[in-house]
């Protein structure tokens, strides 16, 4: 079976490397919140030019804290995109908010700013546009609205480490960015992982204080505060594995140009769209088409995975059923749930393992399911 995502092939060729930085790190007997994840604090943020990256246990708690650290809470509203994995909304029902959803853009799958403006109430504090599969949201748009209305932007950048909006990184675009080191990401460790990006000193300061149980000084709690450290070998991996980022993202982008490019005249899919502002990292390579079911079925066949990248948006979900939002709310998210699948795409493809799925979607007859 082709994996449509293969973590360990981007470790194996660094293992060596790995793995005596693992051995350091066992025999420092330092373990939580210790020289690796300063230094890779230090070296995030000088990649991205910010003042400050706070190393905290998830991607999900990246957002939590941050939300909790600009003093988001019951009452006020957050605007994001109901196309998204579950955390983006889940995140800001946490702190106690409520989410607002705008709909997308049917190119790009990533928030639609004429839509957000739409949803701004007088208990909006923040926006949470989502770099969706490794492409960046029209952050512009996304700022100047937010200035108008004096709102924060936070970006939910889980999926895109290493792209660019206007050449500047992403992570560096909003008041926070918050990233995730999950398994599958483009930049990731061996569990859980994440980190927030800012440039404002005092809500960094903030975070470093929630994620350690709102304490700043051992055993003294200024306020309630959270459990969510990196642990130094997640760091030690990450910091082993950095200065290959570059490199892996740039084969993912070769790989997704290359089916670009073998599959652009078959007329039962519609291939992903970049907008001339950023670069895509290709996270996830996803097709749109009517025939998603028979051609999963057709792919499996075949020895193919796919995946389905959100089969149920989130305002559908059943855990928001008491915002009472229905079906046909936002038609262009609740029509790419129905349309998206993905198809294998990571750095450790090989061109023979990529032929084969061009060749099985090539091979895919639409008259067969009629």
């Amino acid at each position: 079976m082709i994996p449509i995502s293969d973590p360990k092939s981007q470790f194996e060729t660094i293992i060596d490397s790995i793995v005596t930085n693992l051995k350091d790190v066992i025999l420092s007997g330092k373990y939580i919140l210790g020289p690796n994840v300063k230094k890779l604090e230090e070296k995030i943020a000088d990649r991205l030019g910010v003042t400050d990256a706070v190393a905290v246990a998830n991607g999900t708690d990246a957002l939590i804290l941050t939300l909790a650290a600009f003093g988001i809470k019951e009452g006020d509203e957050v605007i994001t995109t109901p196309f998204s994995f579950f955390a983006t909304a889940e995140a800001i029902t946490r702190v106690g908010a409520t989410p607002v959803f705008a709909d997308v853009n049917e190119e790009t799958f990533n928030i639609e700013p004429t839509e957000i403006e739409k949803k701004i109430s007088r208990r909006t504090t923040a926006i949470i546009p989502v770099h969706l599969f490794g492409q960046p949201a029209m952050m512009d748009e996304i700022n100047a609205i937010a200035k108008k209305y004096d709102l924060y932007v936070i970006e939910d950048a889980c999926q895109a480490f290493g792209a660019t909006y206007k050449s500047q990184p992403v992570g560096s675009l909003g008041d926070a960015a918050c990233f995730s080191f999950f398994p599958t990401k483009n930049f990731s460790t061996m569990g859980d992982g994440g980190i927030v990006t800012t440039s404002n000193q005092k809500l960094a300061e903030k975070i470093r204080k929630l994620r350690v149980h709102g304490s700043q000084t051992k055993y003294h709690h200024d306020e309630i505060g959270y459990n969510s450290r990196l642990d130094e070998i997640h760091a030690a991996i990450l910091l082993t594995s950095l200065p290959y980022l570059d490199e892996w993202n740039r084969s993912r982008i070769t790989l997704a140009n290359r089916y670009k490019n073998k599959l652009n005249h078959l007329d039962f899919i519609k291939l992903p769209s970049m907008h001339n502002d950023g670069s895509h990292v290709f996270h996830l390579f996803s097709l749109a088409t009517d025939y998603r079911t028979e051609i999963i079925k057709h792919l499996q066949a075949e020895g193919i995975q796919t995946g389905v990248y959100y089969p149920r948006c989130i305002h559908l979900q059943n855990a928001y059923r008491n915002l009472d939002y229905k079906e046909g709310d936002f038609p262009i998210a609740e029509a790419l749930s129905k349309k998206l699948f993905s198809i294998p795409l990571y750095p450790g493809l090989t061109i023979q393992d990529q032929d084969k799925v061009i060749t099985a979607l090539k091979h895919f007859k639409v008259n067969n399911n009629d």
